[in-house]
């Protein structure tokens, strides 16, 4: 099995667009789309990397960095938050909350991938093209 990557976020053309492209980049992709149903996710199977929005209904994406990073199972998974805060102080206080990265919103497609292998052990593969034609065995 490949690199899992958790993703938990409510606005949905942002997760699709997120999916499709640590998808491409041969990721295994589990969605949440609010905090609880993303804690829920990581227990179960705890995943190689959680990417987070910040803006989440019910728990947001501080408190839920603070539950993940109380779990010793969980607590070494890296947490990065992919939010639409940018304000000076909004990158400091996402990293005093225990997120291991922050990324801007709107994700650019070209960097995202990329972006994540970086937070990964592993070097991350390179994107699949869409494409390319089968090869033969």
């Amino acid at each position: 099995m490949g690199t899992r990557i958790l993703v938990i976020e409510d606005n949905p053309a942002n997760m699709e667009l997120a999916r499709y492209v640590l998808e491409a980049f041969g990721y295994t992709v589990s969605a949440a789309v609010d905090g609880e149903s993303g804690l829920e996710l990581a227990r179960a199977e705890p995943p190689d990397l959680v990417i987070c929005d910040l803006q989440l209904p019910g728990i947001d994406g501080i408190e839920v960095a603070k539950r993940l990073k109380a779990q010793p199972a969980l607590s070494r998974v890296p947490l990065i938050a992919v939010t639409a805060y940018a304000m000076v102080g909004d990158r400091e206080r996402v990293l005093a909350a225990g997120f291991d990265g922050y990324i801007s919103k709107p994700i650019d497609p070209r960097t995202f991938g990329p972006q994540i292998a970086a937070f990964l052990k592993s070097p991350a593969p390179m994107p699949l093209p869409r494409d390319a034609p089968a090869k033969e065995s």
